[in-house]
């Protein structure tokens, strides 16, 4: 009769679950308290995770951080100025699925403060001023369609227009297919842009961050960079991995398609914990406009790797 056991002892647990006072999403927003998720340890006093750049002090995880963070973060508080250009329509297609589209919109731009699922701005690293692009993982896990891409090629024509560099942070899920064609007519668009960018001897640098990049977005404008770098154990991919092995019908490696893997295969240049990104993206564009260059001991084989891309 071991079975009735196990059947009364599964309805006693699932009765003290029903017990339970969950926290609400207002609860935990409001909580000095966050679950990281990333090494199974205790929950961590949000203060502390800001102060480490939302990067677990145990493991070295990456948590997926906002543009606004990100771009005080690198450039500094109150130090860029947001674009903001005029955005096509939402909903060209009137598409619907498990709820409007519009509403999904309604409820990305709650989610993220933002217009769009991209922020750009004018800016100046130290002594170099350039136009940057950061995807939000909040506004519908960064992906692109026509609103996006117009912020982009926007961006991409103020840089044309200052003579400056071009830096987008790269993290986004792929295109929208909530606009069909016109989601993919967007990789063709920020393709020319780019191309028009590179046309004028100008910088693009690329930054992958936590927690991915993928599909149409890596496809397109990611693969243009005239140098990229990933954050610590991002996920750098076309399709995922679940789709690869039920096509190959092998099992995969497990740490295919993150940061350090794809750099060992030649897809990325430079792999760097989140705290170094400020120093070194000013290394890199202080060779790419020749303007003061500031390495560290640890810089030397980085700045022959752009001195070769620079020559190229």
């Amino acid at each position: 009769m071991n079975w009735i056991k196990k059947i009364k002892h599964l309805g006693q647990r699932i009765k003290r679950n029903f017990k339970k006072n969950f926290p609400t999403r207002e609860e935990i927003e409001n909580s000095k308290f966050i679950s990281l998720n990333c090494c199974n340890s205790s929950p961590i006093l949000k203060s502390e995770i800001k102060e480490n750049l939302y990067v677990c002090p145990r493991c070295n995880f990456n948590l997926t951080i906002n543009p606004k963070f990100r771009y005080d973060m690198i450039f500094g508080e109150n130090n860029w100025t947001t674009i903001d250009p005029p955005l096509p329509p939402d909903n060209p297609i009137n598409f619907s699925d498990s709820k409007p589209y519009a509403q999904r919109l309604r409820e990305a731009r709650k989610k993220s403060g933002q217009k769009c699922g991209v922020l750009s701005c004018v800016t100046k690293l130290n002594d170099i001023e350039l136009v940057a692009s950061c995807l939000s993982w909040d506004y519908m896990a960064g992906s692109i369609a026509t609103q996006e891409s117009e912020n982009i090629i926007y961006s991409v024509q103020e840089a044309i227009n200052r003579r400056s560099p071009y830096i987008l942070f790269a993290v986004s899920g792929g295109m929208k297919m909530q606009e069909g064609i016109l989601s993919l007519q967007q990789m063709e668009r920020m393709t020319i842009a780019i191309n028009e960018l590179k046309k004028q001897k100008l910088p693009f640098i690329v930054v992958y961050c936590a927690p991915a990049t993928a599909g149409g977005t890596t496809a397109s404008i990611t693969n243009l960079s005239d140098l990229c770098m990933a954050e610590r154990g991002v996920t750098i991919a076309f399709s995922g991995k679940r789709v690869i092995a039920s096509t190959v019908k092998e099992e995969l490696e497990p740490d295919m398609q993150k940061s350090k893997w794809v750099l060992e295969k030649g897809f990325l240049d430079m792999e760097v914990e989140r705290g170094e990104i400020k120093s070194k993206l000013y290394n890199i564009l202080s060779i790419f406009t020749k303007t003061n260059i500031k390495t560290d001991s640890n810089s030397e084989n980085q700045n022959l790797i752009l001195e070769e891309k620079k020559a190229s």
